[in-house]
């Protein structure tokens, strides 16, 4: 028996099935992948980061987008939900539908364990590709501890780490500051196996 090809979707029909689905689905490289739900934990961290860092974004002319809005990382997709997208000045859209943006400037992505090779590798790759975007942040979901990569002048990416809820990390797109205590107010972390 043969395998029947698997029909690729142009962006345009991922757009149109993905509006009228119950379901948030990624799109890359003509394919759609239907995402998961988030755990307490998980669900917890994007309100405090927009409490957090929403003020210091709209001092610098930012807003933030939460986990509704996509980001299109090219002209021919691929299409991500990131936890929490900053976007500064006027948001450069995909469409006359305004549900997807090309500029963002800061994307959240709070780790899981399901996801977390997906969102550091291939998610990272193809977010690289956009000149807009000067911070990459990871937050962890597991303990208190923050990854932020951000795009030098030179193109190259460089990490710093902030761990701990008394660390203040940096988040150099917008200026700001957030300590972390604030960013995991509420999170109630696993205790540590005992040996």
């Amino acid at each position: 028996m043969v395998a029947a090809p698997m029909i690729r979707l142009t962006p345009e029909q991922y757009l149109q099935i993905e509006r009228e689905a119950r379901i948030k689905s990624e799109y890359i490289n003509g394919e759609m992948f239907a995402m998961s739900g988030g755990s307490i934990r998980h669900s917890r961290i994007p309100p405090n980061l927009v409490e957090a860092l929403g003020p210091q974004a709209r001092n610098k002319g930012c807003w933030l987008a939460s986990s509704d809005l996509k980001v299109q990382a090219s002209p021919a997709g691929p299409f991500f939900y990131p936890d929490l997208t900053v976007i500064c000045g006027s948001p450069q859209v995909a469409d006359s539908h305004e549900d997807a943006v090309l500029n963002p400037v800061v994307i959240f992505q709070v780790l899981s364990k399901s996801s977390e090779a997906y969102d550091r590798g291939l998610k990272f790759a193809w977010y690289r590709r956009i000149l807009s975007l000067l911070d990459y942040v990871l937050v962890s979901q597991s303990e208190p501890r923050v990854e932020v990569f951000s795009r030098l002048p030179d193109g190259d990416w460089k990490l710093s780490e902030f761990v701990g809820l008394e660390a203040i990390s940096i988040i150099p797109g917008v200026s700001a500051r957030i300590l972390l205590a604030d960013i995991y107010r509420d999170v109630i972390f696993e205790p540590e196996p005992t040996t």
